[in-house]
């Protein structure tokens, strides 16, 4: 049974032959931690295993005192009656899918990923197993990324309107993954300097001491005060947008970049002039791509509604599940970074 491996608890999803826990909501003994974001890399716990290719940015959202260790790419480790090895998801600097040997079969619990290209992170690798578990977060036939070059024509235009226009442009982005994202794809086609949100500069300096070529970057905080930013591009998180620190961009024209800009009307309705598809998700066809290459028998769905996927991975001749149907463990995530 699946439950031999993999087995939702209140603490979070649990391998009971290995005794550790996966992205766990509560404080455990054992953590296995797919990434960096808040809604994984929660403090506390007693051990932390994680992917020596987020060290420091597992250290930056853990804290100095966490007991933690890393492994490189494809390296096995032993957990109980369970062998371990971290392969890239192409999520964020870092991000790992867990790969769980053990009882006769293999299971490979996905974390957040996508499948397209990323200059910031390694890109996804597909894992043979016998149970797949995939997020679903953009799990609706909707969401289909449109080519990055294309994206970046549009915010390079973007900036340059605004630039004649004598205004700035505040890009509001989340602070880990995507605003090294923007960077990175910036710099194949500018380096002029960017502007930055104090909450932005040491992830981002995490990623250049990582070997991630991104643009010239300036903290807000650092130049003149009193200066108008006209004409210059700055990312922020979207918890700025309606705090005092906007107040010196009143002028500015502003853009979200999100996977949830591909639903029509979503742009209007959080208040943006501009809105960018960007995601550091998978769209709805490099979902059914990865349940396809990872050759899983059964599938189990977590992460947005999922009822869609399921119904149609089901058509598709797949035992597809909610990750609920292990047992009573709560479906949820923090909205904060899943997009």
């Amino acid at each position: 049974m699946d439950s031999d491996l993999l087995l939702p608890r209140a603490e979070g999803l649990y391998c009971p032959a290995g005794d550790f826990f996966i992205d766990p909501m509560l404080p455990v003994a054992r953590a296995v931690v797919t990434h960096a974001h808040g809604d994984h890399a929660r403090a506390g716990s007693a051990l932390y295993h994680v992917a020596s290719a987020g060290a420091s940015l597992m250290r930056e959202r853990l804290g100095a005192t966490a007991t933690i260790q890393t492994y490189d790419y494809g390296e096995r480790f032993t957990l109980g009656d369970t062998v371990l090895s971290l392969h890239p998801s192409g999520h964020v600097l870092g991000a790992a899918q867990v790969r769980i040997e053990g009882r006769g079969k293999v299971a490979v619990v996905s974390g957040d990923y996508k499948r397209d290209p990323d200059p910031t992170c390694a890109a996804f690798e597909p894992v043979p197993c016998d149970v797949f578990v995939t997020e679903s977060t953009f799990g609706l036939p909707i969401y289909r990324w449109p080519p990055m070059s294309d994206v970046i024509d549009d915010m390079l235009a973007w900036w340059a309107d605004g630039a004649e226009r004598g205004i700035p442009s505040v890009l509001f982005c989340y602070a880990l993954g995507k605003a090294q994202r923007m960077l990175a794809e910036l710099a194949t086609r500018t380096e002029r300097t960017v502007y930055l949100h104090g909450a932005m500069i040491r992830l981002v300096e995490d990623y250049r001491e990582a070997g991630v070529r991104m643009v010239p970057t300036e903290a807000v905080s650092d130049t003149a005060k009193g200066r108008d930013f006209a004409g210059e591009l700055i990312l922020a998180p979207p918890s700025a947008a309606g705090a005092p620190w906007m107040k010196r961009f009143s002028k500015a024209s502003t853009g979200f970049a999100s996977g949830w800009m591909q639903v029509r009307g979503a742009r209007r309705r959080r208040g943006y002039d501009r809105g960018f598809i960007v995601s550091d998700h998978a769209d709805w066809p490099g979902l059914i791509r990865s349940v396809e290459d990872c050759g899983a028998k059964r599938i189990y769905v977590t992460h947005g509604d999922g009822e869609a996927l399921i119904r149609y991975l089901r058509e598709r001749g797949h035992d597809a599940r909610a990750l609920r149907s292990l047992g009573q463990m709560p479906d949820v995530r923090a909205s904060e970074e899943g997009d």
